[in-house]
């Protein structure tokens, strides 16, 4: 039985893994940590890391960035591996997961749904042969109202596993209002909308002349993020120092 303490626990996401592991034969939440808590939950709560001393075997982070370096401390101290889900990190802050990755072992991924891993390597074979052959290159990410950051950490992603296929040649721009030119040819274009209670939709857009491929991805619940996170915490669960991706998840399942 794997033992989870979930960072974040009173959260949307932290709320939906709870659910989950109250029905999950393999793992349990041990305990939870949330400055705000009113009692409900069936596990114990601490306002911080530093006043849970529970025994664990994994923890499931789902919170904020400002919480990061505490959190990432409180790992390495106590040699407890790490799904570390929060998105919207400088890139100073990924350099301490980087650092911090060489103590404990910390599995990172700005989604954890099963169906965008995939789509990470379709898109890699995609660009490889559209992007030569002149397709322009747009991501398109939307999300609830509620969300903080923007652009979503799996649209960088998106972008991120493309432009590792094109030897990172290509720059990434934002916002286009404040200048008058063509689009450069070495660009991808990343717009966020943020509305409603959408749960997670991106899109890929290879436009080229005459003809649009686009690839699409749509969450209709968190449970995809929560299951695959529950997932993540059993595979980490007793591994060496390094750092890991859902991809090993994938790997380690087939």
């Amino acid at each position: 039985m794997v033992r989870i303490i979930m960072h974040g626990c009173n959260g949307k996401m932290g709320q939906t893994i709870g659910s989950l592991l109250a029905e999950d034969n393999e793992a349990k939440l041990v305990a939870g940590v949330d400055l705000f808590d009113d009692g409900h939950n069936s596990y114990p709560v601490y306002k911080s890391l530093e006043e849970c001393r529970v025994e664990a075997d994994c923890l499931v982070d789902f919170s904020t960035a400002a919480a990061l370096e505490g959190m990432l401390d409180y790992c390495v101290e106590r040699g407890l591996p790490c799904v570390l889900c929060t998105t919207g990190l400088s890139a100073e802050q990924l350099e301490k997961v980087e650092k911090a990755s060489e103590s404990v072992a910390i599995l990172k991924s700005a989604n954890m749904s099963v169906g965008i891993n995939l789509l990470l390597e379709l898109l890699r074979d995609a660009a490889a042969v559209l992007a030569p052959a002149g397709f322009d290159i747009e991501i398109l990410e939307k999300h609830h109202n509620l969300k903080l950051d923007a652009p979503s950490g799996t649209a960088l992603a998106l972008a991120d596993s493309i432009n590792d296929e094109l030897g990172n040649e290509y720059s990434y721009v934002y916002d286009r209002s404040a200048r008058r030119e063509r689009r450069p040819e070495k660009e991808i274009g990343i717009s966020a909308v943020r509305g409603g209670t959408i749960v997670g939709d991106h899109d890929v857009i290879f436009a080229g002349a005459d003809e649009v491929i686009t690839f699409s991805h749509r969450a209709y619940s968190k449970d995809v993020f929560g299951k695959g996170a529950i997932q993540a915490a059993k595979f980490l669960a007793g591994k060496p120092a390094g750092m890991y991706s859902m991809k090993d998840v994938i790997e380690g399942a087939l």
